[in-house]
């Protein structure tokens, strides 16, 4: 008889538990994709960077900017597309500002 309570007693618990677990409201769902002003941003930021290869005015550090913008994307870590979309296309700007420097020649 000891057994039979003590079974009984285990699926009771295990049925309470099933119940629990089904009555509790759904998880929210996670993001499937970034937000279309972290894709604005990031489309932006690749047309900067493809343009500056082109004119051979691309810093590394927009190079590096545009590829953690590329992670973060893949990551759907809208933010950190955004923040370093942003930064991408900060550094190519000032690379195409420094081409308008003077040439400063060593020696004369």
């Amino acid at each position: 008889m000891t057994k039979f309570l003590l079974a009984l007693t285990s699926a009771a618990l295990l049925g309470l538990t099933g119940c629990a677990s089904t009555s509790e409201p759904a998880a929210q769902s996670a993001p499937t994709t970034i937000s279309a002003e972290a894709q604005a941003a990031l489309n932006a930021a690749r047309a900067d960077v493809k343009a500056a290869k082109a004119n051979n005015t691309l810093w590394t550090t927009a190079d590096n900017a545009l590829q953690a913008a590329e992670v973060a994307a893949t990551k759907l870590d809208s933010a950190a597309v955004i923040k370093q979309s942003k930064l991408a296309s900060e550094q190519v700007k000032l690379g195409n500002v420094q081409t308008g420097y003077p040439v400063l020649k060593v020696g004369e």
